[in-house]
């Protein structure tokens, strides 16, 4: 009993030095991804429960907290370059995962929902269609193990990609905003390619985010679901008064940089807790079709958008 309860002790108490070193500035967003999985994976995360109610409204803050680092000519530049983009790559991952999930015969719900999360921001866009297409838990709790494990790999093979192919920031920035799914990794990212990568997929992925009202519209009439409740991303809009402060108002100068500095300190925190949720158990819960339906969508629009950026 004693020996239990010491072991839970540490646990808690090693749990709460990583939380303090992936705050701090030695810490960076691969860093505080792995560190979250191989603690989970080699000594269990004590509060798995409840780290899964933080995490996105950790990931809201500290986006609104970057946009205090954007001036509005930026953001405005970055979008209009990634919105033929953001069009072509939904329309292609929908049709792709529709016509692939009837020929691999998986569950229509569950292929569609690994087809949303794909195609525009991996967890938020499950988590806003999942009221409308009623799928089962297991379906909902698949689909998001394969999304999030796949936004895992991109956060480490991304940026090596990059380098490797000597891709300039803006060019990188857009890559990651049309080709990682959750907007977790997608800042995470970017943040270790640059500051100007950073802006770039923020502001794209933010906007690529705003197809989850449209896309619910469409759901609710492919399902033929009535009375369905939209979510709507309201932090964007808060994203886009943070730009407009730290635009118009110079006042907001000195609180902008320190707003940014907390964000990324809060985004490399978003990133441990994810990795904390990633156990063996998970893993385990994963089959070969769904992830096979996954990684094909994922390669397939990553490799298009890589070959269409470097054009």
């Amino acid at each position: 009993m004693q020996t239990t309860l010491d072991k839970d002790l540490f646990r808690k108490i090693l749990f709460f030095l990583l939380v303090v070193f992936c705050v701090s500035p030695f810490a960076s967003s691969p860093v505080a991804l792995a560190l979250g999985i191989a603690f989970t994976i080699i000594i269990g995360n004590p509060y798995e429960q409840k780290v899964h109610k933080y995490i996105h409204l950790l990931l809201q803050i500290s986006i609104v907290g970057l946009g205090f680092g954007l001036q509005l000519n930026e953001a405005l530049k970055a979008g209009k370059e990634g919105i033929t983009l953001t069009i072509m790559s939904i329309t292609t991952v929908m049709v792709l995962g529709y016509f692939l999930g009837k020929f691999l015969k998986i569950e229509r719900p569950l292929s569609y929902l690994i087809s949303v999360g794909t195609a525009i921001c991996g967890g938020s866009a499950i988590a806003a269609v999942t009221p409308i297409i009623k799928p089962t838990t297991k379906q909902m709790s698949l689909a998001l193990a394969i999304v999030f494990t796949l936004n895992s790999v991109a956060l480490f093979i991304y940026p090596a990609i990059g380098h490797l192919l000597n891709m300039t920031q803006e060019q990188f920035g857009l890559w990651c905003a049309i080709g990682i799914h959750d907007t977790s990794s997608v800042v995470g990212a970017a943040n270790k390619y640059g500051d100007v990568a950073l802006k770039v997929a923020t502001t794209v992925k933010l906007s690529r985010a705003l197809w989850i009202i449209p896309m619910s519209l469409l759901t609710m009439v492919f399902f033929k679901t009535k009375g369905a409740k939209i979510k709507i991303p309201w932090f964007i809009g808060y994203f886009v008064i943070a730009i407009l402060l730290h635009t118009y108002f110079p006042i907001f100068d000195g609180f902008s940089k320190v707003a940014t500095t907390v964000a990324k300190s809060g985004l490399n925190l978003t990133l441990f807790f994810i990795g904390s949720t990633i156990s063996i158990q998970t893993l385990k819960t994963i089959s070969w079709k769904p992830l096979f339906l996954a990684i094909v969508l994922w390669v397939i629009i990553s490799v298009g958008s890589l070959l269409i950026i470097l054009k």
